[in-house]
C-alpha cells in the first residue's frame, strides 16, 4: 500500500545537473543566437521553484513576444521542455520552464498530480505577466503537467491556449486501472477500501483529496483553446482519459492520436501540429512563422531521435479535428505530407 502512496505523492524525483543536462546558456538555432536564464520564483506555500526562460539573445526592439510555459510529468524536470524550446523559440516564442514543488531542484517534498501545481503555474504567470516584454501566454502540458494546465486554465481564461498531453480524466479511476495494470497486492473486492485508505494517507501527507482530481469536471467550465494528444498505445494513462476530457471539454477543441505508449517520443507530425497551434493562437510575427516550422534542429535532436520521430507511421484515422476557427490552415498542412516533404527533405516521411 505505502507503494501505491509514493506512486501517487513521492515518485521518483527527477536528478539533474543544470550545467549539463539544460539546453547551453548561449546556443545557435536556425541561424539566430538564444539563451537561457535561470531565475526563481517563489510560490503560495513560500517554497522555491527553480526554472529556466528562452529567449532570443537579442530582444527584438520595441517588440513583446508570446511565452510558452512548458509543465512536466510526475517524474519529470524543466529538462523537459528542451524540445518544446527548440520547435518553439525559431518561431519568435520564449519557452519558460520550471520544476513543479516537489521535483526536480524546486523546494518541496510531495507532489500533488496537479492540484498544488496549479498554484506554482499561478506564480510562474504573475510573474511573467510583471514582464513587458512579454504578451500573450500558452501552456504546453505533459501528464501531470497537462492536469496542471487543465485545472489552471479553467480559472484564467486569458490563457491563449493549451496543449495537453496525455492527461488523465479521474485520478480514482486511474488508480483503480492502475491497481489492475501493475497487479499490486489487492484483492478486486477490497480495492474500494484501498482507494479510501490511500485517500485518507494522501490527505494527511499533501493536504489534498484525491477526489477533488476529476478534470471531466473542470473540463466543463474550461473554454481556453485546447489541442490534447494521447499516444494509442499508452498503458499507464490509457487513451479513453483524454477522449472523456474532449468530449466534455466546452471551449474550442482537437485531439491528436499517434503511435507510441506513456513516454515514448512524440512523431514528428504531432510536433508540427503543435508548432501551428502555438503560432495561430499566440499571433507570433508572420515573417518568422513560414521558415521555422516543421524543423528541429540537429544540434540539440540527434539522429537517432529525429529518425525515431519520423519513422513512427502516420495514419490519417488517428486523427480526430473538428473544425475550428484556426483548422482550414491546420488541416491544409498536417495532411498534405508530401508537401512537407518537398518543402522541408523530411525523406523519412514518405
Amino acid at each position: 500500500m505505502e507503494q501505491l502512496i509514493n506512486f501517487i505523492i513521492r515518485p521518483s524525483r527527477a536528478v539533474y545537473d543544470p550545467e549539463n543536462d539544460l539546453l547551453d546558456q548561449e546556443f545557435m538555432l536556425k541561424g539566430k543566437w538564444y539563451k537561457r536564464k535561470d531565475l526563481e520564483v517563489v510560490n503560495n506555500q513560500g517554497y522555491v521553484l527553480q526554472c529556466s526562460h528562452y529567449m532570443p539573445m537579442i530582444w527584438p526592439e520595441g517588440i513583446a513576444l508570446p511565452c510558452v510555459i512548458y509543465c512536466h510529468g510526475n517524474s519529470g524536470s524543466r529538462v523537459d521542455a528542451s524540445e518544446a524550446a527548440i520547435i518553439l523559440l525559431p518561431s519568435n516564442v520564449t519557452v519558460f520552464a520550471l520544476d513543479f514543488s516537489g521535483s526536480g531542484l524546486s523546494g518541496g517534498e510531495y507532489v500533488t498530480l496537479g492540484w498544488k501545481e496549479k498554484d506554482d503555474l499561478r506564480a510562474v504567470i504573475d510573474f511573467l505577466r510583471a514582464d513587458e516584454n512579454i504578451s500573450s501566454i500558452g501552456l504546453w502540458g505533459r501528464s501531470m503537467g497537462a492536469v496542471s494546465c487543465l485545472m489552471y486554465g479553467a480559472e484564467d481564461p486569458s490563457i491563449a491556449g493549451m496543449v495537453l498531453d496525455s492527461p488523465f480524466s479521474n485520478l480514482v479511476d486511474l488508480m483503480m486501472e492502475l491497481v489492475d495494470s501493475y497487479k499490486f497486492r489487492l484483492l478486486k473486492l477490497t480495492v474500494k477500501l484501498a482507494i479510501r485508505y490511500l485517500r485518507r494517507a494522501v490527505l494527511k501527507k499533501a493536504n489534498f483529496d484525491i477526489k477533488n482530481l476529476n478534470t471531466i469536471k473542470i473540463a466543463k467550465s474550461c473554454f481556453v483553446p485546447v489541442l490534447i494528444g494521447h499516444a494509442v498505445d499508452d498503458n499507464f494513462i490509457q487513451p479513453h482519459h483524454s477522449d472523456r476530457i474532449f468530449d466534455a471539454y466546452m471551449g474550442e477543441k482537437n485531439i491528436i492520436k499517434f503511435e507510441g505508449d506513456h513516454n515514448s517520443p512524440r512523431p514528428q507530425f504531432y510536433f508540427d501540429s503543435i508548432s501551428i497551434f502555438f503560432n495561430n493562437i499566440l499571433q507570433t510575427p508572420a515573417d518568422e512563422l513560414t521558415s521555422t516550422l516543421f524543423d528541429l534542429s540537429p544540434k540539440y535532436f540527434g539522429e537517432d531521435k529525429l529518425s525515431t520521430a519520423c519513422d513512427v507511421e502516420h495514419t490519417d484515422d488517428l486523427l480526430v479535428l473538428p473544425a475550428g476557427t484556426y483548422l482550414r490552415y491546420f488541416w491544409s498542412v498536417v495532411l498534405d505530407r508530401n508537401e512537407w516533404c518537398n518543402r522541408q527533405d523530411f525523406s523519412c516521411l514518405s
